[in-house]
C-alpha cells in the first residue's frame, strides 16, 4: 500500500473511546522498545507519526491511526516494563485483553519481537494468548540489520521454537533502517484486511 496520509485519530482506554466506524484494524503488540513506533513509521513513510522513545513504557492506551482512510492501525501498550507497577501492567494487560477479545473490527495482530534475542516470557504468552483465541497472527522480527546476513536462519529458528510458530502464520524479518520487510509486512496486512 503507498500511504499518502495516516493520521493519530485518538488514544483509548476503554471500548467507549473506540472509533465508530467498520474500518478493519490490524493492532501491534511487542515488549516496550521492541520498535513498534519505528515499524510503524516506516510503514506510513513518515519519520514521526508514531512518537519513537528511548524511553520503554511510553504507550500507555491504545492508539488507533487511520490510514489512508481504509484501515486503523492499533497500537497497543508495550509490555514487559520493569518501572511500571504491578496494578498498571494489570490494567493495561485487561485493557489489551478486553480490545483483542472482543474487537470485530479487528482483522490480526502483529506481534513484533526482537530477532537479536530469544523471545521473552511475555514474547511467547502473547502469541499463545492470539493462537488461543484464533486471532490471525502476522509475527514481525525487528532489528535484522543489527545481525549479520549469515546469522539470520538460526536466530529465526530461535524465535520460532521459542514461540512454538505455527508455519500458517506470516513470518517477516524486518528493519527499519533498511526497510526490509516493508513489502511483506503490507502483503501480509493486505491479504487479512477483506
Amino acid at each position: 500500500m503507498n500511504v499518502h496520509s495516516a493520521e493519530i485519530i485518538i488514544s483509548a482506554v476503554s471500548p467507549a473511546q473506540y472509533p465508530d466506524t467498520q474500518l478493519p484494524e490490524i493492532a501491534l503488540a511487542g515488549r516496550s522498545n521492541v520498535g513498534k513506533s519505528s515499524f510503524i513509521n516506516t510503514l506510513i513513510n513518515r519519520k514521526n507519526l508514531a512518537r519513537t522513545s528511548s524511553k520503554p513504557g511510553k504507550t500507555q492506551t491504545l492508539n488507533f491511526y487511520l490510514i489512508e482512510n481504509a484501515l486503523h492501525f492499533v497500537d497497543v501498550p508495550g509490555y514487559g516494563y520493569a518501572k511500571v507497577s504491578k496494578t498498571e501492567r494489570a490494567k493495561w494487560g485487561e485493557m489489551i485483553e478486553t480490545y483483542m477479545t472482543q474487537r470485530e473490527q479487528l482483522r490480526a495482530v502483529i506481534s513484533l519481537v526482537d530477532l537479536r534475542h530469544k523471545p521473552t516470557e511475555e514474547d511467547v504468552q502473547m502469541y499463545q494468548f492470539l493462537k488461543y483465541y484464533d486471532i490471525p497472527v502476522i509475527v514481525v522480527a525487528t532489528k535484522a540489520d543489527k545481525i549479520p546476513r549469515g546469522k539470520w536462519n538460526k536466530h529465526e529458528s530461535i524465535v520460532k521454537k521459542a514461540l512454538e510458530f505455527e508455519a500458517t502464520d506470516d513470518f517477516i524479518l524486518f528493519s527499519s533502517e533498511t526497510k526490509m520487510g516493508k513489502d511483506a509486512a503490507w502483503a501480509a496486512i493486505e491479504k487479512r484486511m477483506y
